[in-house]
């Protein structure tokens, strides 16, 4: 069984350990902290033992790799020429607003939503037809169909985060062909962020969803990386997968000097954990249950008035404080009172102050320490 080993990071050029004081426990930014696979720290290795570190590109054998891994994932049958290799996600999506949506138009998304995500339409001056997701009762987030259908009808496109980020929900393949009908109802393009993909839990499946149609896939740019799945979110490499021509160009033309081409070790790091790390996945998958499945004992044990619903993929949960009713932003309170660093819930929607986005994808020991600094101070008068 391959191990999966905590690493502390303090004194490393860690963004989410450097952002606190030194006696704050960090638990935002989203990356886990855990060593690599050593197969991708091999292939690092390797590309290094080449004396030139000169510009780069994907080579016909990463396109190959890709086109396998997700073949075998997904059932997806892709095309290599489809893969366009970005060095993130985030340009991805923001190319695709520049490339695709007129100043007028209005982009539609569920909230709440990572910042990134939300705050894009606005960045190329469009305006956003936002749908909140609502927990149902059955531990499960879910969009209402008639608000879809209404952001729709007056949207040029759709921003889809499958998984979804903070929620960490999982589309049913039936959600899917909904929000995909609406884009071919409504001749809607579809971007869909698919960065946590690669980390379902409980045994869920992703699914892409471009791979539900020919006429879907064929207005769809799926947006996709190791980064999450393997930790190496440093190594700014990712790619889409567009199989429309004109689509693919068009997208590719909307780079315009302000999106770079891929690092080079990150290429090499992608190749191995696609072709060679699922092992490590598994067991990274494990990892993230157990700490998971403890976050949520011990907040029914301890913290009984706060609202979360398991994540059903990735490593972050989002969980509601404001039965607690705190004089401030649950985020910075916890900072302040508890010396516990977690993401506020202002920055994934307006309205969110009470909630908190908290990464569990650290050492139990870690974990636990921060769930009882926050289980002491909210026990305060």
């Amino acid at each position: 069984m391959t191990e999966i080993i905590p690493v502390d990071r303090r004194d490393s050029d860690c963004n989410k350990w450097r952002s606190f004081d030194p006696d704050v426990i960090p638990l935002p930014v989203a990356d886990m902290d855990f060593a690599a696979d050593p197969a991708i720290i091999a292939a690092i290795e390797q590309r290094m033992s080449h004396p030139v570190l000169g510009y780069g590109s994907a080579t016909a054998e990463l396109r190959q790799t890709l086109v396998d891994a997700i073949g075998a994932e997904y059932g997806w049958i892709i095309q290599p020429e489809w893969l366009v290799f970005l060095p993130g996600v985030e340009p991805g999506f923001n190319m695709a607003l520049n490339a695709f949506a007129a100043p007028d138009r209005t982009i539609m998304q569920e909230y709440p939503v990572y910042k990134p995500l939300r705050i894009a339409p606005g960045t190329w001056g469009l305006e956003t037809a936002a749908v909140w997701q609502k927990p149902d009762g059955n531990g499960h987030w879910r969009s209402d169909r008639d608000e879809l259908e209404e952001a729709a009808a007056r949207s040029s496109m759709m921003l889809l985060c499958n998984p979804q980020n903070p929620t960490g929900r999982v589309y049913t393949r039936d959600e899917l062909a909904f929000r995909a009908e609406l884009c071919l109802k409504h001749d809607m393009l579809l971007v869909s962020d698919e960065i946590h993909g690669g980390l379902t839990l409980d045994g869920r499946r992703h699914i892409p969803v471009a791979s539900l149609s020919g006429e879907i896939e064929a207005r769809t740019i799926t947006l996709m990386a190791a980064s999450k799945t393997w930790n190496i979110a440093g190594l700014k490499a990712a790619f889409a997968i567009i199989a429309d021509e004109a689509i693919r160009e068009r997208f590719v033309g909307a780079k315009k000097g302000l999106v770079d081409s891929v690092n080079i070790l990150g290429l090499a790091a992608m190749q191995a954990a696609y072709g060679n790390c699922q092992g490590w996945r598994s067991a990274v998958r494990e990892t993230l249950m157990r700490n998971r499945d403890m976050l949520h004992r011990f907040l029914a044990e301890n913290l009984p008035e706060a609202r979360s619903i398991p994540a059903e993929a990735s490593f972050l949960s989002w969980i509601d404080l404001s039965a607690y009713r705190l004089e401030k932003p649950a985020a910075g309170w916890l900072l302040e009172n508890a010396r516990v660093g977690v993401s506020g819930g202002a920055d994934f929607g307006s309205g969110l102050d009470g909630w908190i986005r908290l990464n569990f994808a650290c050492s139990p020991e870690t974990l636990a320490e921060a769930l009882s600094r926050m289980a002491r101070a909210l026990a305060k008068p």
